[in-house]
This record gives structure tokens, C-alpha cells and sequence, in this order.
């Protein structure tokens, strides 16, 4: 019975976060949901396991940032959006699988307002959420989850894709 119990309330709909992006942006990141660990904190990728923190510094060649407002100013800096496919749903734990009922979020809020060049998907449901809804607008790539959960991740795939955007930025 209290498993039940506890099933139910996880499956109230819960909702992500705002966008972070400003008229300068030049990638937008995409997750699909914000783990449990990102929700006790209120930003993206709050699982110190998770490796996308750690990644995005690293290509940057910057210590991570502490606190929510310096992540953001991180983000903005460096001309880097982030968001996630689904901004509202019901979800067991931090499992992908178990969305229910999602609304997808309007990336045109974040396309109409900064210069993106390119879409960079974390993950499987997010590539597969962004073909269903976008597919088309904008260069894209599939690009292996940083969850700690996956075995495949390769950090020289998101080196690759981060420098096609700012490599030609930069001049190089």
C-alpha cells in the first residue's frame, strides 16, 4: 500500500525550469526532464554524478561554478542556452521511461530570441522529442546523455559538435 502511495504522489505532474539564454546564445543544449537531484536544487544537472557540468567547464577550460547564478552567468558567457525538450509531466523518480503526459516546450522562445547555429539533443528521448516536434529548423545533433546511467558516453562527441559551432565563431 505505501509503495502505491508513494507511486502516486511522484506521478503528480511536475515542472522544469526556464530557459536560460540570452540574445547572444550560439548552442542550444537539450535535456528531456530534470532529475530528482536537479529538482531538490532548482537547476539543470543537479546530480554531482552526472557529467555534464564537468564536460561543459572542461571544454571551456573553466572550474565548475558553485552556485545556481554563477552556472547561469557560466552559460551566458560562454554563449551557451540550455533547456529541456519537456517543461511540464508525471514522472516516477528520474526515469525518462516513466513520463506521462508531457508537454513539450516551445523552443521558439529561445530560437526567436538569440543566435542559435546549432541544436545539441542530451540523450535519447530528447533526440527523439525534438524529430517529433522540430526536425528541419535548425543543424542538430543526437549526442550521448551525460547521465551517470549511461555506459556510451563519449566526451570527445560533444567536443566535436561544441567546436563546430565555436571554432567558426572564434575564427579558428
Amino acid at each position: 500500500m505505501r509503495r502505491l502511495h508513494t507511486e502516486m504522489e511522484e506521478r503528480i505532474k511536475k515542472t522544469g525550469f526556464a530557459p536560460v539564454f540570452d540574445q547572444n546564445s550560439r548552442v542550444l543544449i537539450l535535456g528531456s526532464f530534470p532529475s530528482v537531484k536537479s529538482r531538490e536544487i532548482s537547476f539543470y544537472y543537479g546530480n554531482k554524478q552526472n557529467r555534464f557540468w564537468k564536460m561543459l567547464c572542461g571544454y571551456f577550460e573553466e572550474d565548475i561554478p558553485e552556485s545556481v547564478a554563477d552556472k547561469q552567468a557560466f552559460l551566458l558567457r560562454n554563449r551557451v542556452a540550455l533547456w529541456d525538450m519537456i517543461v511540464s509531466c508525471e514522472i516516477v523518480g528520474s526515469a525518462d521511461a516513466s513520463i506521462k503526459n508531457a508537454e513539450v516546450a516551445d523552443l521558439n522562445i529561445v530560437l526567436h530570441h538569440s543566435k542559435i547555429e546549432k541544436i545539441l539533443l542530451n540523450g535519447t528521448l530528447a533526440y527523439e522529442l525534438f524529430l517529433k516536434n522540430y526536425q528541419g529548423k535548425l543543424p542538430y545533433a543526437k549526442m550521448p546523455s551525460t547521465s551517470p546511467a549511461n555506459p556510451r558516453y563519449d566526451e570527445r562527441v560533444w567536443r566535436r559538435e561544441l567546436d563546430d559551432v565555436f571554432r567558426a565563431f572564434n575564427g579558428a
